[in-house]
């Protein structure tokens, strides 16, 4: 439930204030802004990579949205896991409850979300360099890339079954 101040809701307050309200400095607050806005321009310029055609404009975008901000986050995100070793007390893998606390630290939940970003634009980068180098349909890419980037495993799931069922062999083919 959002807080209010004032009778209004937290949106409409500075993130400084509602951060500290949540008990999240300026510069996780910052960090998480910062991360999540470079995720959504690689996003698109991995959208607008697949459209363009193949050349030195399309692997730069590749290389720029698919590899180098997928590694400056993994770079953020092993400064946050540094950054905020042993911070949560009782968190862990080891059940629900463990993993409930571990997320419960701010700086914890900050690292979880940038391991996400990493993560899906990665694979989203899998499955754009899979069409391409088989020259499928890229018509696949217009529900697998927004899924991923919205859902991720679930993207990845709905490329893999729809690679399948393209690629599944005749009765002639198998025989």
């Amino acid at each position: 439930m959002p807080y209010a101040s004032e009778g209004k809701p937290s949106f409409f307050l500075p993130f400084s204030v509602r951060s500290a309200r949540c008990g999240v400095s300026d510069m996780s607050e910052a960090m998480f802004s910062a991360a999540s806005l470079v995720a959504i321009f690689a996003w698109v310029g991995l959208g607008l990579a697949v459209l363009v055609r193949p050349g030195r404009l399309r692997a730069s975008l590749l290389a720029l949205v698919g590899r180098a901000v997928p590694t400056g986050l993994c770079v953020l995100y092993a400064y946050v896991l540094v950054a905020h070793w042993g911070t949560a007390p009782g968190g862990g893998f080891s059940s629900l409850a463990a993993v409930m606390n571990l997320f419960s630290v701010p700086g914890k939940m900050l690292g979880g979300w940038v391991h996400f970003l990493a993560f899906d634009l990665l694979v989203g980068r899998w499955i754009a360099d899979d069409v391409l180098a088989s020259g499928r349909a890229r018509a696949l890419l217009l529900v697998a890339l927004p899924a991923t980037f919205m859902y991720g495993p679930l993207g990845l799931l709905l490329y893999l079954l729809a690679r399948s069922a393209l690629r599944a062999p005749t009765l002639d083919e198998a025989r």
